[in-house]
């Protein structure tokens, strides 16, 4: 009997140290990414990973449609937690844009990172934004979050998306695939870089990108404040020069009824490991507390309210 019940503790002791991060009593969720060669999935993974091995919160990251559908699996009741872009946050939280109606029973987790918007191409007679009168570009799949990026951009260099050039809505993927075929001349991919479809492409093909200047950046922010001015260094895709666009950020949300402590769990796994995390994606150098509690469209989860507020960090709940 005492062998019996040295054992047990044995076992209690390992178990402890399995989870040695976060709280108790974590359940199994269902975290949707995006594509499967965009930013989303492949950082979503090693994050899923990362939680399910620090904490009692098991994660599994699953390929999806993008923010867009990220929202409505989690509404259907499909998913628990979720990425989208910043603003697809805020246009279902205000039902505008993308959303019919409004829906607002998910809460923001954290703001993880920047999405740059990356516009494409081949041709290096391309240079500017206005350069994309009249050509074929590919502005992400119809309806998504990427539509809207593009339409805002284009909007600021006097362009309609309809009338001035020549749309074509693919996901990441078949626009690199069209690029490389000459179906289209470029293509807006919104997206953390680098971005796994843009590094296949500079692979193979010398990459361009498309770059913004100030005054028009200047006048999107001004109008759209959900983007911010970011650069791509020139070593991302080998570029010949840094190049200048705008972002959005990637932010996780969760459910509402998603409990505290998986959302504390999700929290402790990611920003207490980061180290780890950097090691096995180059965007986990990106993580900062500060940025993940700077989301405002959206009030935080109560799980992240009680974590960030461990670090002495006030966010806004429900």
């Amino acid at each position: 009997m005492r062998k019996i019940a040295a054992l047990a503790v044995i076992l209690m002791m390992f178990a402890g140290a399995a989870f040695a991060d976060g709280m108790p009593g974590g359940t199994k969720l269902v975290f949707t990414t995006g594509g499967a060669q965009g930013t989303y999935y492949g950082f979503g993974g090693v994050l899923a990973g990362k939680v399910g091995e620090k904490t009692s919160t098991t994660i599994t990251a699953i390929t999806s449609g993008g923010s867009k559908a990220n929202i409505e699996a989690m509404d259907d009741g499909d998913a628990q937690l979720g990425f989208v872009q910043s603003d697809v946050g805020a246009y279902a939280y205000k039902g505008t844009r993308l959303f019919e109606e409004r829906i607002m029973n998910f809460s923001t987790v954290a703001n993880l990172y920047m999405e740059q918007v990356q516009i494409v191409t081949l041709d290096p007679a391309i240079k500017t934004v206005a350069d994309l009168k009249g050509k074929n570009v590919s502005v992400g799949a119809a309806g998504s979050g990427v539509y809207f990026n593009a339409v805002d951009v284009l909007e600021a260099y006097g362009l309609d998306i309809e009338k001035d050039i020549k749309p074509t809505y693919q996901s990441f993927g078949d626009s690199v695939e069209a690029l490389q075929d000459g179906k289209i001349d470029a293509a807006f991919i919104v997206a953390g870089a680098p971005t796994t479809a843009v590094t296949s492409l500079a692979a193979t093909k010398k990459v361009y990108l498309v770059g913004f200047d100030d005054e028009h950046v200047l006048s999107l922010i001004a109008k759209s404040p959900y983007y911010s001015m970011n650069v791509i260094k020139k070593d991302v895709y080998g570029t010949d020069d840094d190049v200048v666009t705008v972002a959005v950020g990637a932010v996780v949300i969760a459910r509402d009824d998603v409990s505290e402590a998986d959302v504390y769990n999700f929290l402790c796994g990611v920003f207490d490991n980061k180290d780890e995390i950097t090691a096995a994606h180059a965007k986990g150098a990106e993580l900062d507390l500060n940025f993940a509690a700077s989301y405002t469209a959206v009030p935080y989860h109560a799980g992240a309210v009680k974590y960030f507020g461990e670090h002495n960090m006030k966010v806004v709940g429900k």
